[in-house]
């Protein structure tokens, strides 16, 4: 599990590389993608299994 100083070490690195006015789309995108993942999860839940 990632911890709070590793978040804090990944989010200083992201801001010294592009800069701070690329932190709050940095973000935005990686918020998106996380809800895309969990919607894939919970499609993947309801969809029902084949028997093989």
């Amino acid at each position: 599990m990632i911890g709070f100083n590793e978040v804090v070490v990944i989010a200083l690195v992201v801001l010294i590389l592009f800069g701070a006015s690329a932190l709050p789309k940095f973000a935005r995108s990686l918020g998106e993608a996380k809800k895309e993942f969990e919607k894939a999860l919970k499609e993947e839940k309801e969809e029902p299994k084949e028997k093989n």
